[in-house]
């Protein structure tokens, strides 16, 4: 099924206007024959404040329920339109979530941006925030790091975990970074530490076409959504026996094997939480 993407030849001047109650009604006859018709678009995103766009136009309107009109499309042929949706569930998480939907010059079409599609994955970017080093001890007891252990971290920030990791004999150490400054910086700690031989640091997304499968550790502390979007990967993709350290965050109804609380040296409560895979059945 393979729609004719014309609307790139619209120069998108998506002339996006409010739906406004007058276009609400059943065309007339006249223009029931013409050749061009306006396409209204309904579409549904996860918070006021979420920032839209429209073939790749940003878009002003606000609310949850926002609505357009396109320009003249030709009836009945077909278009496929791509919607992008940015927000912030809270100060440390920005999720964008694409979809592309095809429908017929003329008839009118609802965009539900609220839930997550499969087949095109959210996009997740974590504000880092730096775990203490007393408490990254902590989580490295908690996952039993020992000699041979291969430790993956999405979004290692300044790599003070992965370092950790491996001083305490984890034979190797790979953190995955989309923030290309903490890449960098990450990098350059794994240098001064003298474990560049040990440690790779990756500029990418975590989440996008990554194989998890050589781990026996990954290392989180990135947020509820990002495990959301990852679990259904470690599932996959771990072996029995791996063990994923989680500081704060949990993975939805995945309940941990073990859940403790530790008082950091801040005078800080932690909590961390232990999973490890099992056999599949």
């Amino acid at each position: 099924m393979v729609a004719v993407r014309t609307a790139r030849t619209l120069g998108l001047a998506l002339a996006l206007c409010f739906f406004s109650g007058a276009f609400a009604g059943v065309g007339t006859a006249q223009e029931k024959k013409a050749e061009k018709a306006k396409s209204k678009l309904k579409i549904t995103v996860p918070q006021d404040d979420a920032e839209l766009q429209i073939e790749g136009k940003n878009t002003k309107p606000t609310g949850t329920v926002r609505e357009f009109e396109t320009p003249d499309l030709d009836v009945g042929k077909a278009y496929e339109y791509t919607f992008s949706v940015t927000w912030r569930p809270n100060n440390y998480t920005t999720l964008t979530r694409t979809k592309s939907v095809e429908f017929k010059g003329g008839t009118d079409i609802t965009v539900d941006l609220t839930k997550a599609d499969a087949k095109a994955p959210d996009k997740a970017v974590i504000r880092w925030v730096p775990t203490p080093d007393d408490v990254v001890d902590e989580m490295l007891k908690l996952g039993s790091v020992k000699d041979g252990d291969v430790v993956y971290e999405p979004g290692p920030g300044d790599g003070r975990m992965l370092i950790a990791a491996v001083k305490k004999g984890a034979k190797k150490g790979v953190g995955i970074e989309i923030d290309p400054k903490k890449a960098a910086e990450a990098t350059e700690n794994v240098k001064k530490a003298k474990l560049d031989d040990k440690i790779k640091i990756i500029e990418g997304d975590a989440l996008k076409d990554r194989d998890y499968s050589e781990a026996s550790v990954v290392l989180l502390y990135m947020g509820n959504e990002f495990n959301a979007l990852l679990r259904p990967v470690l599932e996959k993709q771990l072996k029995p026996g791996t063990r994923i350290v989680s500081h704060r965050f949990t993975m939805g109804d995945w309940a941990p094997d073990k859940t403790i609380d530790v008082k950091g040296a801040d005078g800080d409560e932690y909590k961390l939480h232990l999973w490890t895979v099992k056999e599949k059945k």
